[in-house]
């Protein structure tokens, strides 16, 4: 299910929300150079979260084959910085697009929540979170490890758990059949949720190409963090401005 619009009105401009959206396309752009070849693999050399290079439990020369012409060569030499800025690379259009798309639909209502100091700070936790999940699932992995989607899945996390009954228009492809639904955010999400969960798996997901154990506890760490650090104030502000909604959009 790929999420087009939610029937949540927000009552503030989600400008942190926004600034992420333009921190990310700009380092896709003058970093990783839209997905040229050369600086995109070089993004990934010296940015991106490897395991078993930050903790030392793959040998020092380990070479990592990127694309048929160039190498990264692992020089021990790791930096604890990539657990947060490999959150803010990305592997493709398709994984960059589809990544802020989602930050979109489900970030302004959850700065909303807490406004957006209070949300930077929120996200990067996640990113935390994320990373932390996937390194213990596999700390000996050598896939380079890249994208927002963990911390995007914290931010789902939380939109579950403040929002659940707001409605999420999808689009739902059946085969050669493609049809839209309005859904609860709470059906929505958890479906994501546990479709990230089987994929972790490796008898089902396969070798670990995408991080799932990062989505799946980028959304743990959401649901949690939400409520202690979202400011009640907000949120009733919203039920005031939606009185008829106000039973739908909250637990």
């Amino acid at each position: 299910m790929f999420p087009i619009r939610d029937e949540n009105p927000t009552i503030r401009t989600p400008v942190a929300t926004l600034g992420l959206i333009g921190l990310n396309l700009l380092i896709w752009i003058f970093v990783q150079g839209a997905g040229s070849e050369e600086p995109l693999v070089k993004s990934l050399c010296l940015y991106s979260l490897i395991p078993g290079e930050l903790l030392n439990s793959v040998p020092v020369g380990t070479r990592l084959q990127l694309t048929d012409d160039l190498v990264c060569v692992l020089d021990g030499k790791e930096s604890l910085s990539t657990l947060i800025t490999h959150a803010f690379l990305h592997g493709s259009w398709f994984h960059i697009i589809s990544n802020l798309w989602f930050l979109w639909i489900f970030g302004d209502n959850v700065e909303d929540a807490m406004g957006p100091f209070h949300f930077i700070f929120f996200y990067g936790l996640c990113i935390l979170a994320a990373a932390a999940a996937q390194i213990a699932a596999d700390p000996s992995a050598v896939t380079p490890m890249v994208g927002a989607s963990g911390a995007i899945g914290g931010v789902m996390g939380a939109y579950a758990r403040l929002y659940p009954r707001a409605y999420v228009h999808t689009v739902i492809p059946l085969g050669f059949f493609i049809t839209t639904a309005a859904i609860p955010a709470v059906y929505m999400l958890g479906y994501w949720f546990f479709i990230q969960l089987i994929s972790a798996v490796p008898a089902v997901g396969g070798p670990a190409q995408i991080a799932f154990w990062a989505h799946a506890g980028g959304f743990v760490a959401g649901l949690l963090l939400i409520r202690p650090i979202s400011r009640q104030d907000y949120i009733d502000e919203h039920n005031r401005l939606t009185p008829n909604q106000s039973a739908k959009y909250r637990l």
